[in-house]
């Protein structure tokens, strides 16, 4: 049985029926034209599509968009700077330059316990070659230590002796004692590898513990395993003996016999290593003469004759 549809029903369906929905109108965005220059203010129209909401690109293919894009354009900035600047270096799959990178091997506290231990080990090394100076130089010192230098008096010339009567710088009368001679003294150095600076202190003839005539003797250098004689001169004038004086005979003729003492120290200085090793000696010399003034022939010493000290 058929039945007629009411306008109603008509109606009431009408909006529940599926519909096409119309398309959205495209619409086009006016921008400035890459082709304008500088002295043209014209612009060009160029259609761009807008997208609605729902026809937007979805995500995803945004992102890839934008990272193919970025990687585009700077491959082609690192191209464009490498192959100006750097020319013939390696690039990997993706276009980029390869660098060399320097990697330190090692913690921190590795490498500045490495550095501190380069420093121990130098500090030992510094030590240890002043330990073996040190010990080499006292070596050489005590192998010099048996070379001592032979110091012989062997005589003593006077060319002048007076004693008269006179007064002193103050006018006191006194007798007067005037010496002139000279000393000769032969000196070894035995030594075998170095050789001895001579000095002496001043040597001095006494009497009666009135120093009555001195003299110096020059410094000098003497090679090793070497002899040598030197000569020096002693001379006082005009000594004051005084109380001393009185004890001195002096002859009808003027001749006088005067007993002396000659006193001297010699040093000997020698350079074994450089001044870092050196060896001092010293010899202390007293010897007992009687000098007559009426005779010219010098006065020879004996061993025995002289105390070395």
């Amino acid at each position: 049985m058929m039945h007629t549809k009411s306008e109603s029903d008509v109606t009431s369906l009408a909006p529940s029926s599926p519909s096409r929905s119309p398309k959205r109108p495209v619409y086009f965005v006016q921008s400035p034209s890459r082709d304008s220059h500088d002295g043209d203010k014209s612009t060009s129209m160029q259609p761009t599509p807008s997208y609605s909401p729902m026809e937007s690109p979805s995500h995803p293919s945004f992102g890839r968009h934008s990272r193919n894009s970025s990687a585009s354009r700077f491959s082609g900035i690192f191209r464009q700077s490498s192959g100006r600047k750097n020319r013939g270096n390696k690039r990997n799959d993706k276009g980029w330059p390869e660098c060399n990178v320097i990697l330190e091997e090692g913690k921190y506290d590795e490498i500045e316990g490495k550095g501190f231990t380069r420093r121990f080990q130098a500090l030992m090394a510094l030590c240890g070659f002043i330990a073996l100076f040190t010990v080499f130089c006292l070596i050489i010192w005590g192998a010099a230590r048996p070379f001592k230098p032979e110091i012989t008096v062997k005589s003593l010339s006077m060319s002048n002796i007076y004693a008269g009567e006179g007064s002193d710088s103050t006018g006191v009368p006194t007798r007067l004692l005037s010496v002139n001679g000279s000393l000769r003294i032969t000196v070894y150095n035995p030594a075998t590898f170095y050789g001895i600076h001579v000095s002496s202190t001043p040597i001095n003839l006494v009497y009666s513990d009135i120093t009555v005539a001195t003299g110096q003797l020059k410094k000098y250098f003497q090679p090793r395993k070497s002899h040598r004689t030197v000569e020096v001169n002693i001379q006082g004038t005009k000594v004051p003996l005084y109380g001393a004086g009185s004890s001195l005979a002096v002859s009808a003729t003027g001749a006088v016999q005067v007993p002396l003492t000659l006193d001297l120290e010699l040093k000997t200085k020698g350079d074994v290593v450089g001044k870092l090793v050196t060896t001092r000696r010293r010899r202390r010399i007293s010897c007992h003469v009687v000098i007559d003034s009426a005779s010219n022939k010098p006065i020879k010493f004996k061993k025995s004759s002289c105390v070395y000290r």
